[in-house]
């Protein structure tokens, strides 16, 4: 008991010196050990890592989740999840939680009526656009939330850690200075030059120490490099994905419009993709009957016929694509193909050529070469 008393008091004794010897350092009324311009520059550095690295994640995490409500319920229950050890089950996306309202809606009002067919047809749609955001989500998590909160959770508090006992130990090396200023005896002045040999060597060992994990910010960055490059690849595929499903969404409720307007069954062919303006156009029945003999589909079209060609080029494909019908090609990221376009057609497709194989593939998913 009385070793843990001594060391209480000479801990609490260090304590005050060090508290003294700050407060007369504020006051101008004590020198102060500057630290050297790199390792200045070194903190300042990382400081600015940490303050920026809090604001993106911060931003990120609201923009991937906007109410505030359900972030913070996402966080506590990921963080109960992962106390428990055990695996966090999935949450459904607000677009799959919309649709799966509209499916039960066209239920209850009776999915052959006009709008319950349509209701179907477009909750069908918005549950895979909350497939794609929740791929999203997930992948953003992995890729590049949780390295950088790793990183504030973990490295930044070493480094934390370090900086304090640097900032102790140049304390130490103060005040030893000051002892050594005011001894006067030739016994007084060499214990207290002693001491400050001891506090010399103590503070350059942890400043040396605080130095490399400074530097390591470096490494830091070029992870989070890495990371961010992820994190936009991950958006430029969700993106690509709503694109394409709402292409798909619009063709589908053009070929509703269009069949309803048909007055005939044997006209009532469902067209190939148009764009927004036919919605927003006149129709009638000759108008109707009109479209529907002039658009054939493609498939049909380009064994028959040779169609008129327009700006032939390459592209890279950016992801993989699978043909939903005999008239699209299917793709696979990372080849190369050949593209054109034909008079008329949708501008958010193109006719691709691979070999001897031919179809329809969406421009979202091209990089076009010159």
């Amino acid at each position: 008991m009385d070793f843990n008393v001594k060391k209480l008091a000479s801990g609490a004794g260090v304590f005050f010196t060090r508290a003294v010897q700050f407060t007369e350092e504020k006051l101008g009324q004590a020198e102060k050990t500057e630290l050297d311009p790199h390792l200045e520059n070194l903190i300042t550095r990382a400081d600015s890592t940490k303050n920026w690295t809090e604001k993106i994640l911060r931003q990120t995490e609201v923009l991937l989740q906007p109410n505030p409500m359900d972030h913070t319920g996402a966080r506590i229950e990921e963080f109960i999840y992962d106390k428990l050890d055990k695996k966090l089950p999935s949450r459904m996306t607000n677009p799959e939680l919309l649709g799966q309202y509209m499916l039960e809606a066209a239920n209850d009002f009776g999915p052959g009526t006009p709008y319950g067919s349509t209701l179907i047809t477009v909750g069908e749609y918005q549950k895979r656009l909350g497939g794609a955001e929740r791929e999203l989500l997930q992948t953003s998590a992995a890729t590049f939330l949780t390295p950088l909160r790793n990183f504030l959770e973990g490295d930044w508090r070493t480094i934390s850690k370090e900086r304090r006992l640097m900032e102790n130990r140049r304390l130490d090396l103060d005040i030893c200075k000051a002892r050594l200023k005011k001894a006067k005896q030739a016994e007084a002045k060499a214990a207290a030059e002693h001491e400050l040999r001891v506090a010399q060597t103590e503070f350059d060992r942890q400043a040396e120490v605080t130095r490399l994990l400074l530097e390591g910010i470096s490494s830091t960055h070029l992870n989070h490099l890495r990371c961010l490059q992820d994190f936009a690849e991950a958006q430029a595929t969700y993106y690509a994905q709503c694109h394409h499903y709402m292409q798909e969404l619009q063709r589908e409720l053009n070929k509703c419009a269009n069949a309803a307007s048909t007055p005939h069954p044997t006209a009532a062919v469902c067209p190939d993709p148009v764009s927004s303006a036919f919605l927003s156009g006149p129709s009638s029945p000759g108008a109707t009957v009109s479209s529907s003999s002039s658009q054939r589909p493609s498939t049909l079209a380009m064994e028959q016929t040779q169609l008129p060609v327009t700006g032939t080029r390459k592209a890279k494909v950016l992801y993989d694509y699978d043909a939903h019908d005999a008239s699209e090609l299917s793709l696979l990221a990372d080849e190369l193909i050949t593209v054109h376009t034909v008079p008329g057609m949708d501008p958010d497709w193109l006719i691709g050529e691979r070999g001897n194989q031919k179809g329809k593939v969406p421009v979202t998913y091209l990089e076009l070469l010159s």
